[in-house]
């Protein structure tokens, strides 16, 4: 079978943990069966002009090889004066050339397209300039907060319906598309994995002797610093754990990049938390098994995930979780022998975090529970519905 996998959510040389888990599920999918699997990976158009934190995309290599696949990044143009009506239409138009070039050596039979819009929906004008069937991937904020946008909204359906199948990676948005009138029969819920040889449990002391991290209560957050991760409620529940619960000896490390750094760093010291919070920028998601470890608990205050790969990773360390309970979240943790869920409010929150610090957890029934959920069970039953496709079986035929 040969794949092409269409998506700007892809790792670069220049953000190697964009779209992390779209590598890891095609490249476990390339494994399986020996599959053929090359990658568009579009960036947005800007010149090498260091005026804007933009300019980092003109650096992003035209082509690379990342875990053995052939990447792509051919530039589309999305203009900030544009509506995002027209983004699909520009990503399509922009990735032609790239792909009519790629297709000369390699016929695909199946685009594989992540986030419904605007990948999926230029992925859609492909496969229908290409003859080639396409499947979309649903992966939360594409079909949760687009929907929204009455104009979006409309592409996002087209997509939908025009693809030969969706995948969502939970039930929520499984049910938010039949919202949208795409039929059930032609979703298939397919969960995303954990690498349990890069995630698995080690020792919390050594973890925070090579970290050079206290031995006090730890709680990790992992995420882009932008609003909708929630750091800053994160940050006001801690707020409340140390002034109203006397959690004096407790620290929150923030890892992660972005926009968001500096107002955090602003609510951090009027809170009078400097000595409380780290942090700790980016770092190498091969590298973040440490971090895990080194906690004594993940929290994630996100309010919109789809299936946030984040907490696997935590739970696999053997770590556990509090969470919003949000889309696919509540659909992870199930259990609270693995986790808690809270509101997205700094009250709850720090009460869920509270009584987290003070369970006695089973770790090794946590790290049982992720290793459930693997890249490969994942690859096998995106490797069946591909098939299933190009055999014209329905979703609900496929074993």
């Amino acid at each position: 079978m040969k794949v092409l996998v269409f998506t700007n959510l892809y790792p670069n040389n220049v953000m190697p943990n964009h779209g992390v888990f779209v590598k890891e599920r095609m490249t476990t999918f390339a494994r399986l069966n020996g599959d053929q699997v090359k990658v568009v990976a579009p960036v947005p158009y800007f010149p090498p002009l260091k005026f804007n934190w933009r300019w980092k995309y003109s650096q992003v290599a035209r082509q690379e090889t990342i875990d053995g696949l052939e990447v792509h990044h051919p530039r589309f143009f999305m203009p900030p004066k544009f509506g995002m009506s027209l983004y699909g239409l520009l990503m399509f138009l922009s990735a032609l050339p790239a792909v009519m070039k790629l297709k000369r050596d390699f016929d695909f039979e199946v685009i594989d397209a992540h986030y419904v819009y605007p990948d999926g929906f230029a992925a859609m004008l492909l496969g229908f300039f290409f003859k080639r069937p396409v499947v979309v991937s649903a992966r939360g904020s594409d079909v949760n907060l687009f929907s929204q946008f009455p104009l979006i909204r409309k592409l996002l359906k087209l997509t939908l319906k025009k693809a030969a199948a969706v995948i969502a990676v939970c039930q929520a948005l499984k049910d938010a598309m039949i919202n949208l009138n795409i039929p059930p029969a032609k979703i298939a819920v397919i969960p995303n994995g954990v690498d349990t040889a890069k995630f698995f449990p080690v020792s919390k002391q050594a973890a925070r002797r090579q970290l050079g991290l206290p031995d006090d209560k730890i709680i990790l957050s992992v995420g882009e610093l932008i609003p909708r991760k929630g750091f800053h409620v994160l940050i006001e529940a801690l707020e409340l754990l140390v002034r109203e619960h006397g959690r004096q000896s407790i620290h929150l490390i923030i890892v992660g990049e972005g926009a968001y750094r500096k107002t955090l760093q602003d609510l951090v010291a009027s809170l009078k938390l400097t000595r409380h919070v780290r942090l700790a920028g980016a770092v190498p998601h091969a590298e973040l098994n440490k971090w895990y470890n080194a906690a004594d608990l993940f929290c994630l205050a996100s309010d919109r995930e789809g299936w946030p790969n984040v907490i696997l990773e935590s739970l696999a360390c053997g770590t556990p979780v509090v969470a919003t309970a949000i889309w696919g979240t509540p659909e992870i943790l199930t259990s609270e022998e693995i986790g808690f869920l809270t509101k997205r409010e700094a009250r709850d929150m720090a009460e869920k975090l509270s009584k987290a610090l003070d369970t006695h957890w089973e770790h090794p029934k946590i790290v049982n529970f992720a290793r459930a959920y693997t890249w490969e069970k994942a690859a096998r039953s995106v490797s069946d519905l591909f098939a299933g496709v190009l055999n014209g079986k329905a979703i609900n035929e496929l074993s």
